[in-house]
């Protein structure tokens, strides 16, 4: 257990070594694969120890093995091009001018960014490891509105991944670690997009369903799927005015997009027909009646379409007859799956550390030993620069230099 936002450290900022880090150091391969910037949260917390989850432009550094384990990750697939661009390129986010995809080259990554580089690879039959797949400068676009000429699926890179990794290993007794994150589910819940949200969700399970047989087909492989949380709290059906439990799903088949791309497509429009671009964008996301409050709303706030973003989702989940809790996480229980060798010991309800030990118990791993290696003294610059030890406190992001509260690492 750690404090909210940190990143595979502890209370006082100590880095701990993560499941990947330890498959890594015992000879298995490693793979993350994301829709995701690839240095957002989830996956950063696989490889890469910082005080903040936002220093997204170190966490990019950590990624390619600019840390004390070296590069840690086999393949790399997801977003977040932005971090890794030098500040001098238009739509870098970075603070500085290193150029990411440059130095992963020069340490021996394929690295590539566009759908003919991934599509290079064959579906992994022509993949040689290390690789780094990133496709957008933030997120991938959400499914529904992904154009397939520029960005793989979910489900393409998880089949290229799983190619690459049981090629890669099939004359080694050791076997590889990948993890595999629908991440946009979550971004859709947050702005309340059933359209986005829906999409998504099919996409993860046609994802679940051809690993399911990918471990049928590889008996030594098992399966754990799970969330770091609940979002925004849907519920399907309500009782409206007639007394009934009613649900109207007919406008969600007529949607082509979804809410963040129409509320973005809406703020960049400077067309002569403003109404009429309105109301059509409202029909691409399954309204063909919108109203005149809703459009004067949307009028409203033009330029935000982060407000529009929430204000489209909002107006289809009242047809639907579907109710969101919040538009943020909430406290419900996730589910978790497991499919495959020794699954069975994950049943019933269970702590989210459980995850962790179980994978450690099953790969036969050493994460003491890469905790103590990280937190060697010689790493003091890299703990201190680069960690942010000394910015935290018992969980608190305090900016007191932890030598001047008595602390000691030896």
């Amino acid at each position: 257990k750690t404090y909210n936002g940190a990143i595979g450290i502890d209370e006082d900022g100590n880095p701990c070594g993560t499941v990947l880090e330890a498959a890594k150091r015992a000879g298995l391969k490693t793979g993350l694969v994301v829709t995701s910037r690839i240095t957002h949260a989830t996956p950063a917390s696989f490889a890469s120890h910082i005080y903040d989850r936002d220093q997204e432009d170190i966490i990019a550094e950590q990624l390619i093995g600019d840390q004390p384990l070296g590069p840690v990750v086999d393949l790399m697939l997801g977003g977040g091009l932005a971090f890794f661009w030098p500040n001098t390129t238009t739509g870098s986010s970075r603070k500085d001018s290193r150029d990411l995809i440059a130095e992963a080259k020069k340490a021996g990554y394929n690295a590539f960014t566009n759908r003919a580089g991934f599509d290079a690879l064959g579906g992994g039959k022509s993949a040689k490891l290390p690789y780094l797949g990133l496709f957008t400068p933030g997120h991938m676009s959400y499914e529904v509105d992904r154009d397939p000429k520029v960005e793989p699926s979910l489900l393409d890179m998880t089949k290229t991944a799983l190619e690459t990794l049981k090629r890669a290993t099939k004359d080694s007794k050791k076997g590889y670690f990948i993890m595999v994150e629908a991440s946009r589910i979550d971004h859709a819940g947050h702005s309340n997009d059933l359209i986005g949200h829906l999409h998504e969700i099919i996409m993860y399970n046609e994802v679940v369903d051809y690993l399911k047989k990918w471990v049928d087909s590889n008996d030594d492989t098992v399966l754990i799927g799970t969330a770091d949380h609940e979002c925004a709290g849907l519920t399907v059906g309500g009782i409206v005015t007639t007394g009934e439990y009613q649900y109207n799903p007919a406008p969600l088949a007529g949607a082509s997009h979804s809410s963040s791309y129409l509320a973005s497509q809406w703020a960049k429009y400077n067309g002569s027909d403003p109404d009429g671009y309105l109301q059509d964008l409202f029909k691409q996301y399954g309204i063909n009646d919108a109203n005149s409050t809703e459009i004067a709303v949307a009028m409203a706030h033009k330029s935000s379409a982060s407000f529009n973003d929430i204000h489209f989702g909002q107006s289809l989940t009242r047809r639907a007859m579907v109710k969101w809790a919040t538009l943020g996480h909430t406290a419900v229980d996730v589910n978790l799956i497991g499919y495959g060798p020794n699954s069975e010991r994950m049943a019933g309800n269970r702590d989210n550390t459980e995850v962790g030990q179980f994978i450690t118990d099953q790969l036969e791993l050493d994460l003491p030993t890469i905790t103590k290696q990280l937190n060697d003294k010689k790493n003091e610059n890299w703990l201190v620069n680069k960690v942010g030890r000394d910015k935290v406190e018992n969980g608190v992001k305090t900016g007191v230099k932890r030598r001047a509260l008595g602390h000691q690492h030896n």
